[in-house]
């Protein structure tokens, strides 16, 4: 219809024109408009305490404890079992989380500024690797990881960007992408680029030259510091996309570790969900495919941007470390993602491809006319809260999602 094909060119328009910028570091509550005590938003389409995975459930524990609603953790899950806890996506408040996506009012947020629309989104910062209340873990280390972020680190940053212009992250990412990095498994490039940026203006804040020591080390000792950046950046771009009568351009990925849903722009926020995949990789010592729990997360928002597993050619290396093959075949993920977008990014370019546009784009019909369903680069949680991560691979969209959102296209537009 040409109706799709015209609302399609208008999705890709936003997406190509969109200038984020990273922009300051708040508490959530004094920027998440609703966001209120005994409120927790989570990554993913909406769930209950009921269905949720042991990793979601820890990190739930976990936040309760931290944000002083709960005595420790098994008050925690009585409270949320109790239903005294409330639990909303962090899609329907402008935001985006990793892994289990935890997001509550005293937790610092960075935040990311669409300037060409003014819109803005926002993330949580990076914990690092291993037990993390990103996977599921929710003990004193975590929680006292948690409380520096912020008391030190988050206000640190906030001071810093708000002194300066923002750092720009569209010219970044592209940066990144010809140095290595996709963006969701690998971002050790754009992690250093970004601490370059705000290093001299953390240095112009500071106040107390050990906490200062401590931030930059921190930072520069995170290769996936820059995630979380990335997919507050997604969620800015995408965000202007919703919305636009007939578009079949996928909005939003994301999964909570029991569901998989995505948006589409002519249906709005309407979710469209089927049970999430197991993701396949590679695990750390001593765990294995009998310790995963199924994928999750908001970090699916990158690839809707044609980063992550759709930029698998950029980052060779990355196609090993989650299990994908060799890095020779890391090309062809990127190949197959172009056959389900309508177009390219001709700023975020790909050297080994002889500079191609990522795929961008995602389009519902395509997914289900070809059969080829997004390729999604992601971290494995323990199957136990808890336990935090074991491993990393890539997962399968489940095309149960982009076969109804098709149906809900057609029935909009009135088409049998």
């Amino acid at each position: 219809m040409e109706k799709i094909e015209l609302a399609n060119q208008e999705a890709l328009r936003r997406m190509l024109t969109a200038d984020p910028v990273l922009i300051d570091v708040l508490p959530a509550g004094e920027v998440l408009t609703g966001l209120e005590e005994r409120m927790i938003l989570h990554a993913g389409p909406p769930i209950e305490w009921d269905r949720m995975c042991g990793p979601m459930r820890g990190a739930i524990a976990g936040i309760a404890v931290f944000e002083g609603w709960a005595r420790d953790l098994e008050d925690g899950e009585r409270l949320a079992a109790a239903g005294e806890l409330m639990f909303h996506p962090n899609h329907d408040f402008g935001a985006v989380g990793p892994m289990t996506g935890m997001t509550t009012l005293r937790q610092p947020v960075m935040v990311v500024e669409n300037r060409t629309t003014g819109n803005r989104s926002y993330c949580t910062i990076n914990e690092g690797l291993g037990k993390v209340m990103r996977f599921g873990g929710n003990d004193e280390e975590v929680l006292d990881r948690l409380r520096w972020l912020r008391d030190v680190l988050g206000p640190a940053m906030g001071a810093a960007l708000r002194q300066s212009d923002g750092i720009a992250l569209k010219v970044l990412t592209a940066r990144g992408l010809t140095m290595g990095d996709e963006m969701h498994q690998r971002n050790v490039a754009c992690s250093g680029l970004l601490l370059r940026a705000l290093a001299p203006e953390l240095a112009r804040v500071a106040t107390d030259t050990a906490a200062l020591a401590e931030s930059l080390a921190f930072i520069a000792g995170n290769d996936q510091f820059y995630l979380n950046v990335a997919m507050a950046m997604g969620k800015a771009i995408m965000d202007p996309v919703r919305d636009i009568e007939g578009s079949t351009i996928v909005t939003a990925m994301s999964r909570n570790g029991t569901d998989f849903g995505i948006r589409v722009s002519g249906t709005g926020d309407r979710w469209f969900t089927a049970p999430v995949e197991m993701p396949e990789g590679l695990y750390f010592p001593g765990y294995g495919a009998e310790d995963a729990n199924p994928d999750m997360g908001d970090s699916t928002i990158v690839e809707t941007i044609g980063l992550g597993g759709f930029a698998m050619a950029a980052a060779p290396a990355v196609a090993g470390f989650v299990g994908a093959g060799n890095a020779s075949e890391a090309a062809l993920f990127t190949r197959d993602m172009g056959e389900i977008t309508v177009g390219e990014n001709p700023e975020w370019t790909i050297p080994s491809l002889d500079y191609q546009g990522v795929p961008a784009g995602i389009d519902v019909r395509l997914v289900v006319e070809s059969g080829i369903a997004p390729t999604i680069n992601t971290g494995i949680a323990h199957k136990e809260p808890g336990r935090g991560q074991v491993g990393a691979g890539v997962v399968k969209a489940p095309l149960a999602c982009f076969d109804a959102a098709l149906v809900g296209i057609a029935e909009r537009l009135g088409v049998a």
